[in-house]
């Protein structure tokens, strides 16, 4: 999957963290959501506005990180 397509970064829009498609979802509460229990359904269940390929997208993002992360150093 290409996070790219959904994962939106806006200077003014929460203090420039990547968000979902332009809402004011950031990657981070969508893994913090996921790292307390929660499922994607769950996710989904509780903000409609997201769909399921937007979870996807935020794990493809953190894990494209974590690669970024282990290439620098």
């Amino acid at each position: 999957m290409d996070y790219r397509d959904r994962i939106t970064v806006e200077p003014d829009k929460r203090g420039g963290k990547p968000c979902i498609r332009g809402l004011r979802i950031t990657v981070y509460d969508v893994l913090d959501m996921l790292a307390s229990g929660m499922s994607a359904d769950d996710i989904v269940a509780d903000f409609p506005e997201l769909e399921p390929a937007d979870i996807q997208a935020c794990l493809a993002f953190a894990a494209d990180r974590e690669r970024r992360l282990l290439i620098v150093h």
